[in-house]
């Protein structure tokens, strides 16, 4: 189970001084307020996990929360998370939106053998079905980025059953767009 874990986007804001006017600055502080808090109501606290990094805030999703076993088209469980978190993507134009998807380093087995030769080509197909499904519920394309990374950015062990889940995952990054 994963904890849900709300920073306050106030230290994600990373600014040169000089770079925008105070004003921006604190107009973009409060929309990051505002987008932390909206988005802490939508997400499930058990599969999903915000962190706050320096220049993003990452929401976490286990890979079983969006696809079905193996699988790299969003379920309709999937589908349903995603639309509760979507008004909040949609409301806040001032962020880019890049969707990462992770594997585990065991190889790819059984059907999925002749669609995807590696991780990353599976990790690839989750991140970008993401972007699909956002792009169709009005999120403007030119925001979105996917990104498959395999089994390249583990989180986790590889070597347990718990670490590996943990490396199975998509991430959604959102990251200031600053425009002077």
């Amino acid at each position: 189970m994963v904890r849900t874990i709300a920073i306050p986007l106030l230290a994600a804001v990373v600014v040169l001084p000089g770079c925008v006017s105070q004003r921006t600055y604190d107009r973009d502080v409060a929309a990051e307020r505002q987008f932390n808090q909206q988005l802490r109501a939508e997400v499930q606290a058990d599969q999903v996990k915000i962190t706050q990094l320096q220049d993003r805030l990452r929401v976490t999703m286990e890979d079983e929360l969006l696809f079905p076993e193996g699988g790299w088209e969003l379920h309709a469980k999937g589908k349903a998370v995603l639309d509760r978190i979507i008004p909040v993507l949609q409301s806040s134009t001032t962020h880019r939106i890049e969707i990462e998807g992770h594997t585990d380093n065991l190889p790819i087995g059984g059907h999925l053998q002749h669609h995807f030769p590696s991780n990353w080509e599976l990790s690839a197909a989750r991140a970008i079905e993401v972007v699909k499904y956002l792009q169709k519920k009005g999120i403007d394309p030119s925001r979105l980025t996917a990104a498959g990374h395999g089994e390249y950015q583990p989180v986790g062990p590889n070597s347990t059953p718990v670490g590996r889940q943990q490396n199975r995952r998509t991430d959604i990054d959102l990251m200031p767009i600053y425009i002077q």
